[in-house]
C-alpha cells in the first residue's frame, strides 16, 4: 500500500477546488444563444386606440369557443360580428344562442379549413378569439395580426420556439396585440395571491409550484370530435409538460417574469408512461384506433425553472393518473407561503397562527385581500360562469383594456414564456435531463418593464 502523503493529498485539494471555481465560473458567464433581430418595436405596454364598441370575430366554436361566445354576448360594448368552425352543427349552435337573445345573427365561415381566411379578410372586425386544437394557433394568431386585428389565443399560445418567435415578431411588425387567454390568472384565489404579493405579505420572493394535475383520461373516448379527438394525440408525440401555463401564468405574474425577472433555463423529467396505455387497452378494443398509438408522454413531468434572479419554479403535468385535481398555486417567500389544493397559508410575521402550522381558514384573508378586480366583478363573473367565473372576468377585463385604451395584463411575450415550457421541457428529458436555456422573447426588455400593478376599477 502507498504510504500517505499529506502533501500531496492538499496538492491534489487545491487543484480540485481551483477547477471548481473554474467551472463556477465558467456556469456563471454561459453565453446565450444569440436573439433573431427584431422586425419591428416592441409592444411591451402597448396600447392602442380606444375601441367604443369592440368587433368580435370567432374561429373555433366546438367546445371552450362556445362557452366564450355564450360570455362575450354579456359584456357591454362587444358585437359578435363573425364565427368560423368546419363542423357545421357547432356553428349553428352559436348562431342560434345569439338570435335566441334579440342579438343580430353573425355571419358563419366554414366549408374547409382555411375557411377563417375569408373572415379575416373582412373589414369590420377589431379582434379574433382562436379556440382551435393547438397546432392551428400560431398560424391562426399570425393570419389575425397580419390581417390588421388582434388575436387572442387559446393556451398553449404556439406548439415550437420557431412557432413563438414567428408570433412574437409578427406582434412586434404589425403593432397587435396576441395575447394568450390564460383564463386562471383571473381566479378569485389567484388574484387575492396577486394582491397579498404585491403588498409584500410574504417578503422577498424565492420559489413558487405551479401544476396541471387533472385526470382526463376520459377524453380518449372523443374519437372524432371535441378535444380528446386531437389531444390525445399528443401523449404519443411528446414527452414532457404537455400543458403548462394554468398552473404557471399566475406565478410567473407573481413572480414579475418578464417585468424585473425572466425564466433563465429548466430541466425536466417524466415518469414512465403507462397510464394512457393500460386505461387504453381496458376501454377499446385491441384493434381500436387508441390501442395504436405509442403513448410515450410520462404520467407525470415534473420541469424545474431557475430565474435570472435566481428563483426556482416547479412546474409539473399529470392528466393521466388518479388523483385530485390540483395547480399547487403555491409562492414561497422570506415570510412565509401560500398554497391552494386546498388553500392554506404560513407566515412568520402578520399570521394568524404560527408559521409551524398551516391556516385553513381564508375568510379573513378574503376580507383583507380580495382583489379590487374581483370585489367590483366577482358575482357578475359567478352568474355568467366558466371555471367558477375567471373565463367571464378574463373577457370582461380584456374588453376593458381595449374600450379604455389601457394594456392588457398578458401580452405575447408572456405566452410565449409560458407556452415555451412545453418543447424546451421535451429537448431537456430527451437529453437525461440537462438545462435548456429559455429564449429571452422580450429581447432585453424585461429589464425595464414596470409590473403588473393592482388594477383599481
Amino acid at each position: 500500500m502507498k504510504k500517505f502523503n499529506r502533501r500531496d493529498f492538499l496538492k491534489a485539494a487545491s487543484a480540485t477546488a481551483a477547477a471548481s471555481v473554474v467551472a463556477g465560473c465558467a456556469q456563471k458567464n454561459h453565453t446565450l444563444p444569440e436573439l433573431p433581430p427584431a422586425h419591428g418595436q416592441s409592444v411591451m405596454g402597448l396600447v392602442v386606440p380606444k375601441m367604443p364598441i369592440v368587433r368580435v370575430g370567432f374561429i373555433g366554436v366546438g367546445q371552450r369557443g362556445y362557452g366564450h361566445v355564450k360570455r362575450m354576448s354579456h359584456i357591454e360594448g362587444t358585437k359578435i360580428v363573425a364565427i368560423c368552425d368546419t363542423h357545421d352543427a357547432v356553428l349553428e349552435r352559436s348562431s342560434y344562442y345569439l338570435e335566441e337573445k334579440g342579438l343580430e345573427k353573425p355571419s358563419l365561415y366554414t366549408g374547409t379549413e382555411h375557411a377563417y381566411q375569408q373572415m379575416l379578410a373582412r373589414d369590420d372586425i377589431d379582434i379574433v378569439i382562436i379556440s382551435t386544437p393547438w397546432a392551428w394557433h400560431a398560424p391562426m394568431a399570425i393570419d389575425t395580426m397580419n390581417s390588421g386585428k388582434h388575436a387572442f389565443v387559446e393556451v398553449p399560445l404556439a406548439l415550437t420556439v420557431e412557432e413563438m418567435w414567428q408570433i412574437v415578431d409578427t406582434a412586434e411588425r404589425t403593432q397587435k396585440n396576441c395575447m394568450m387567454m390564460e383564463n386562471v390568472n383571473y381566479g378569485r384565489d389567484e388574484l387575492m395571491v396577486l394582491n397579498m404579493v404585491r403588498q409584500g405579505l410574504f417578503g422577498e420572493l424565492l420559489h413558487a409550484e405551479a401544476a396541471y394535475i387533472h385526470e382526463l383520461r376520459w377524453q380518449m373516448k372523443e374519437i372524432d370530435h371535441k378535444t380528446g379527438s386531437w389531444r390525445t394525440a399528443w401523449h404519443a408525440k411528446r414527452d414532457g409538460n404537455l400543458y403548462p401555463t394554468h398552473g404557471l401564468g399566475p406565478v410567473s405574474q407573481y413572480m414579475n417574469i418578464n417585468r424585473g425577472d425572466r425564466f433563465d433555463y429548466l430541466t425536466s423529467m417524466s415518469s414512465p408512461a403507462l397510464g394512457r396505455r393500460a386505461y387504453a387497452q381496458r376501454e377499446f378494443s385491441a384493434d381500436h384506433r387508441r390501442n395504436q398509438l405509442d403513448y410515450i408522454a410520462g404520467d407525470m413531468n415534473t420541469t424545474m425553472i431557475k430565474t435570472v434572479k435566481g428563483r426556482s419554479i416547479m412546474v409539473q403535468h399529470d392528466t393521466t393518473t388518479p388523483r385530485p385535481y390540483s395547480r399547487h398555486n403555491l409562492i414561497q417567500g422570506t415570510n412565509g407561503v401560500f398554497a391552494g389544493f386546498p388553500n392554506r397559508i404560513a407566515l412568520e410575521k402578520n399570521g394568524t397562527k404560527s408559521y409551524h402550522a398551516w391556516d385553513h381558514e381564508m375568510g379573513s384573508w378574503y376580507e383583507q385581500y380580495d382583489h379590487p378586480l374581483w370585489l367590483k366583478m366577482g358575482e357578475e363573473a359567478q352568474r355568467n360562469g366558466g371555471h367558477g367565473g375567471m373565463d367571464f372576468l378574463m373577457f370582461w377585463r380584456m374588453i376593458y383594456c381595449l374600450r379604455n385604451g389601457e394594456p392588457l395584463d398578458q401580452d405575447v411575450y408572456d405566452g410565449a414564456a409560458w407556452s415555451v415550457i412545453s418543447p424546451l421541457s421535451a429537448k431537456s428529458v430527451a437529453d437525461r435531463s440537462n438545462a435548456v436555456d429559455v429564449p429571452d422573447f422580450t429581447r432585453g426588455a424585461w429589464k425595464t418593464a414596470k409590473p403588473l400593478g393592482i388594477v383599481n376599477i
